[in-house]
């Protein structure tokens, strides 16, 4: 007979402890997140191609899409797991499905870029790819929760609003893929399905007794999806380096734009994980709606902010027309947007405003504009890519020196609130 915890037999999904302790990611969740690294590579690598070849506008618009695809497959799972995880094989071959879902969508992301440089000429937006690999994903995830509303009745209602709106959601999503509209009643209708798609989360959490999450877990949880995320800076870097090295061996610019790159996604790791998520979502499970949206822009913003890089290496390279300004941009911007995500996001979370930070963010604004300004007087892009690399590093000084007891205590006023 297998020992206890080590047999993988059907267990029902009655739901899990929310107060666990010692709760942390699983070897499954892990593997699934794997797939993921796929799904941010491809999409940066398209919007680095387009941003390159001059289509800004079309690249972030794809890039904006993809990464709502790819982030909300898995933020759909995740809260599923955190709440009625079971390890068994049934559950674990469900994941599995779901996992192909996603490569199968990762797939589909090519063609869905390339579409849009033709949208002008009357050409239809090719998304049925994707939305097949959407299909193979929720057949699994709806089984994992109709099993829940089956075996949780305590959970029932949560469980049923959470499946009610994947379906209508989904049903949306392929008839907008099959029928081939015209742009305009695409753009129109991609915003309330896309609403649809966030109001089921929303209301199944607030309106019900909600479902068993556990804060420490899914905050470890989108934790290691940022660093999956980070990882398109790693490849970023890789991708510029490799280019200089390539067309005029190691030179001053080639360790500039590594230590750059390198020192870039170092900060910004550093800076997301300033904000003591845990303990405020474990004490104010009403503010985690909220908090797992802001991530939609953080994880969009890190793997844009890879893109960028990628962006630099064509540059270096002599294969894009956007020139040394338009490289700088590609790489501020994101960065631009991932800080002013991290501060709004910590300030919701204490639910107070702190004078110290507001001086660091705006020294951090000042230092991503400096550089973009300094490009665009013709500084070299591995100097303007060492000040964007400062301008996280403002945080972390301020934070390891001063920064930290006021979070402390914001983290103490929040947890007697």
């Amino acid at each position: 007979m297998s020992e206890p915890g080590l047999s993988h037999r059907l267990r029902g999904m009655t739901g899990r402890d929310p107060n666990e302790s010692h709760r942390s990611a699983t070897a499954l969740e892990l593997l699934y997140d794997l797939v993921f690294v796929a799904a941010f590579g491809i999409a940066g690598d398209q919007l680095a191609h387009m941003v390159a070849d001059g289509h800004a506008g079309e690249g972030i618009g794809g890039f904006s899409f993809a990464m709502f695809a790819i982030c909300w497959a898995w933020i759909n799972f995740s809260w599923l797991a955190s709440a009625f995880d079971t390890t068994d094989w049934l559950y674990r071959l469900l994941t599995m499905i779901q996992m192909v879902g996603v490569i199968v969508l990762a797939l589909g992301l090519p063609p869905m870029f390339h579409s849009l440089l033709d949208l002008g000429t009357g050409a239809h937006l090719e998304n049925q790819i994707m939305v097949a690999g959407y299909v193979i994903m929720r057949v699994a995830l709806v089984t994992q929760w109709l099993l829940a509303i089956a075996q949780a009745p305590r959970h029932r209602r949560a469980a049923m609003a959470h499946v009610s709106f994947i379906l209508i959601a989904q049903v949306g999503w392929v008839a907008l893929a099959l029928t081939h509209q015209p742009l305009p009643i695409v753009l129109a209708i991609f915003p309330i399905l896309i609403l649809l798609e966030l109001t089921g989360p929303l209301l199944a959490e607030r309106r019900t007794s909600g479902t068993p999450w556990h804060a420490s877990h899914l905050a470890e949880r989108y934790g290691l999806l940022t660093i999956i995320a980070l990882g398109e800076g790693i490849i970023g870097t890789v991708a510029a380096v490799s280019a200089l090295v390539e067309t005029s061996g190691w030179s001053v610019e080639a360790a500039i734009v590594m230590i750059a790159g390198v020192g870039l996604t170092f900060g910004l790791w550093w800076n997301y994980f300033i904000t003591p998520s845990a303990p405020i979502l474990a004490r104010h499970r009403s503010r985690s709606v909220p908090w797992c949206y802001a991530h939609l822009l953080t994880f969009g913003a890190i793997a844009a902010t890879g893109s960028g890089l990628h962006v630099a290496a064509y540059v270096i390279e002599g294969a894009s027309s956007t020139g040394v300004v338009g490289a700088v941009v590609a790489v501020a911007a994101p960065v631009l947007i991932f800080e002013l995500c991290l501060f709004a996001l910590y300030t919701y979370m204490v639910q107070e405003f702190d004078a110290f930070h507001i001086v660091l963010i705006t020294a951090t604004v000042a230092l991503v504009v400096a550089a973009v300004i300094l490009a665009w007087v013709g500084t070299s892009l591995g100097l303007c890519l060492i000040i964007i690399t400062l301008s996280p590093a403002v945080v972390v000084v301020g934070y390891e020196t001063i920064g930290h007891r006021h979070t402390a205590s914001a983290l103490d006023r929040a947890l007697d609130a």
